[in-house]
């Protein structure tokens, strides 16, 4: 055991790792976390390593399993409907984040303005969230109607032409990125944190040396929130890319959904599930989860390398 250092912080180790596991308090916070490791193992991490298996089958849930080697993955590139579901996945993901983060954080800055009553609006904000998905894919027929739609009934009113969100292929994908925008609260509420974490003392600074609004929000608020700009936008990103309920509820949900509907509905994770559950080709569903994985940590990667670029840290000294 090496002695510690003359103004080294860290007491001498005594014991190692199986004395820090005798402690009562390292004991109890492992119990604490150990219905979450059971939930992961049982109903995450168990069910992904069971489909990765599954993916090189042929397997119905049903007959006999036969293993066809990599005779799935070969389909997915053979199969139209793969690269049209990933395509209006991609761009609802691009058009919707964004607009998110946006709207989120301007919510979040009119609550910096509305003192004690901000604690009602931020409760108004989120509750939404807690709407189930089901009754929001619902909502959006209800709102988006093309002949008796409210949207539609208020584009009338300032002399605008409404389009017919649900069948008309090139709007649905929009009407659903607008409606997904119901459920933005969670996002107000991590910016609302953020903001208020901002010092005060750089905003008066900023303000001696004749910084406007703009550069004060553009040089001290963004930097001083990008830890939180950056963490929504890796979590709707994912989100996003495994859109399902909504998209489902309102055009898959009833038998003739499909006779009218095209397939700028069809996102992918929605023809994962009509491969699964509704063709019964499960062992091609699960190559098209894994692949869907692999976008995902894709994706995720290049967020993190990008965010070297423009997340900043307290301490950080670059």
């Amino acid at each position: 055991m090496t002695a510690p250092t003359p103004g080294d912080p860290r007491p001498p180790a005594r014991g190692g790792r199986w004395a820090a596991w005798k402690r009562h308090d390292t004991r109890a916070a492992y119990l604490f976390i150990l219905p979450w490791i059971l939930g992961f193992l049982i109903f995450t991490l168990g069910p992904m390593i069971a489909s990765f298996a599954l993916s090189f089958t042929n397997y119905d849930g049903i007959g006999v399993t036969q293993n066809v080697g990599l005779a799935n993955y070969a389909q997915i590139f053979d199969d139209p409907s793969v690269a049209k579901s990933m395509g209006n996945t991609l761009f609802f993901t691009a058009l919707r984040v964004p607009l998110q983060m946006v709207i989120a954080l301007a919510l979040a800055m009119l609550l910096l303005r509305v003192g004690r009553a901000a604690g009602f609006f931020r409760t108004v904000f989120y509750l939404p969230v807690m709407t189930p998905a089901v009754a929001v894919g619902v909502l959006f027929l209800m709102l988006f109607n093309g002949n008796v739609g409210v949207i539609n009934k208020a584009l009338e009113a300032v002399g605008v032409t409404g389009p017919s969100w649900t069948t008309d292929g090139p709007w649905i994908k929009p009407g659903l990125v607008l409606i997904s925008l119901w459920a933005v609260g969670s996002t107000v509420v991590i910016y609302f944190a953020a903001l208020r974490n901002v010092p005060q003392d750089l905003y008066e600074a900023a303000e001696l040396d004749g910084a406007n609004w703009w550069h004060r929000f553009r040089h001290v608020t963004l930097p001083q929130i990008s830890g939180a700009l950056f963490f929504t936008l890796v979590v709707n990103t994912i989100a996003s890319l495994q859109t399902f309920t909504e998209a489902y509820t309102a055009f898959y949900g009833t038998g003739q959904a499909q006779s009218y509907t095209s397939d700028d509905a069809l996102f992918y994770v929605v023809y994962l599930f009509q491969q699964a559950f509704q063709f019964m080709h499960m062992g091609y569903a699960s190559a098209l989860a894994w692949l869907l994985f692999l976008v995902i940590v894709v994706i995720t990667l290049v967020q993190f390398r990008l965010s070297k670029r423009f997340v900043y840290y307290e301490g950080d000294e670059r």
